[in-house]
């Protein structure tokens, strides 16, 4: 009887230990999905702000320079509480793994989004890079673009990011100034080969991936297509 009062403390004293150790990974994991209907909620937040104060849209100012699917970033502290309670759970302000942007900011503004964890990993690559004095270059694979000897950088494997159309893993390139991006030829031929398009050589492609998706092709260069094979290149300027 006393050892059956023991084993029953103990359990009183470790499901709420378990417990919460459970609730973070479940926040967690939908922290990581990209609902469309919370998507589709700052998508009425942003068009209502708009509306009220005379076309400005809530986002944050990002210079010039900054590349087009990362330049309009939504600002959550303009539009909540008053046009929505709170930023969604899955966005980065409530600690999520997305950055909410807008495309066509000039426009017709759309609501988007794309993972940070790409950014984490470019971090990383940056950071072994710097503990060398050059980027370890490998291959030319267009001007000005390269791959990198990731063996030389101490990566058993090569870094990779998840590509949010295919599911696929997309490779990392390195421009020649040591700037890294993600490489989305694939998900481009995929998408030419899935539907027709008007793009001609010299235009930047990249709009195909966004227009039937809740997802921009973050840290990307900018893409055109061969005026010969009609495939996926680099868009060279």
């Amino acid at each position: 009887m006393k050892k059956g009062l023991q084993l029953l403390s103990l359990l009183l004293i470790f499901i709420p230990v378990l417990t919460g150790c459970m609730y973070p990974q479940a926040k967690l994991s939908q922290n990581q999905i990209p609902y469309n209907d919370q998507i589709q909620a700052v998508q009425s937040a942003v068009d209502q702000y708009q509306k009220d104060n005379g076309g400005l849209l809530p986002i944050k100012t990002k210079s010039q320079t900054t590349p087009i699917y990362q330049k309009y970033p939504v600002d959550f502290k303009k539009i909540v509480p008053t046009y929505m309670a709170d930023p969604p759970g899955n966005a980065y302000e409530s600690g999520g793994i997305f950055q909410y942007v807008l495309v066509d900011a000039e426009t017709t503004p759309k609501v988007k989004i794309f993972d940070l964890r790409i950014a984490e990993t470019i971090r990383e690559i940056k950071m072994r890079i710097k503990s060398q004095k050059y980027p370890p270059f490998k291959e030319q694979i267009a001007e000005h673009v390269f791959t990198l000897d990731y063996k030389k950088l101490g990566y058993k494997e090569e870094p990779v990011a998840l590509s949010p159309y295919s599911g696929q893993n997309l490779p990392f390139v390195i421009t020649g100034d040591a700037e890294l991006y993600v490489d989305y030829r694939s998900d481009l031929f995929r998408a030419f080969q899935k539907q027709e398009s008007n793009y001609e050589p010299g235009e930047d492609i990249r709009g195909i991936l966004v227009e039937d998706s809740a997802f921009v092709p973050s840290y990307s260069l900018p893409y055109t297509i061969d005026s010969t094979t009609k495939e996926p290149i680099f868009l060279v300027k």
